[in-house]
């Protein structure tokens, strides 16, 4: 994989931070709007809230960036862009159904790309209090539960039944902060997630040293086509 370089890294981190701080002011609106809520074709909630997440943190994106490639979930912005310059992928809320039960498992993803390399992500869930962003310190404690995601098929419910400590919490980025910061030993999704609900993690988790499986191969760090789901297994 090829390095990042370093102005590219820094950059991105003075992105994401601004994009937390946004995050964070637009959180009472967020909560005001928990109950605006629709039901995509694939029978999964988008609120308005979720729309508001993902435009106000593509007007600042693209404000950061030049010519900035934005993949978001909602809309299919960005999804049949070719993926060169600057790219920033995001899941603008990642556990809808937790986030418009009023549930506080839920968060946001950014994974920005220049040409293809990492350059810089954030996993944030601000009504818990925590952030990660590319080069944050992190000091795992020890635990013995594995994280499982949220969609169900009869794969998903052997692995729970053969695993002494298991737990469903709905939301990707959740479980990704958990396993990066050693809340949970480890998460595994056999049915698949987006790039989107994936990517700020993956890099994250691999930053930080868990060993991190796409597809039943090693993730190299590389950039994941939006549209495609990605089966995960992610070890601390």
């Amino acid at each position: 994989m090829t390095p990042v370089d370093p102005s590219d890294a820094a950059r991105a981190r003075t992105a994401l931070e601004e994009a937390h701080a946004l995050l964070l002011e637009l959180l009472p609106r967020l909560h005001a709007l928990r109950a605006d809520v629709a039901v995509k074709g694939d029978d999964t909630p988008v609120t308005a809230a979720d729309r508001l997440v993902q435009a106000e943190l593509a007007r600042l994106l693209r404000e950061r960036f030049e010519q900035l490639t934005f993949v978001g979930e909602e809309d299919r912005a960005g999804w049949d862009e070719e993926a060169t310059g600057w790219v920033a992928v995001v899941d603008p809320i990642d556990g809808t159904e937790n986030f418009a039960s009023g549930l506080p498992e839920w968060g946001t993803a950014i994974a920005i790309f220049r040409d293809g390399v990492h350059a810089g992500s954030m996993i944030a869930l601000p009504d818990l209090h925590l952030r990660l962003i590319t080069g944050d310190v992190v000091e795992p404690t020890s635990s013995r539960i594995t994280a499982f995601s949220s969609g169900v098929d009869d794969a998903l419910v052997r692995r729970i039944a053969e695993t002494p400590q298991a737990r469903i919490m709905g939301a990707a980025v959740y479980n990704l902060h958990g396993v990066i910061t050693g809340r949970f030993a480890r998460f595994v999704n056999p049915v698949g997630a987006y790039s989107w609900d994936l990517l700020a993690g993956l890099a994250l988790a691999r930053e930080h040293g868990c060993r991190v499986l796409v597809d039943d191969v090693e993730y190299d760090g590389g950039y994941l086509a939006p549209g495609v789901k990605h089966r995960v297994d992610i070890r601390r």
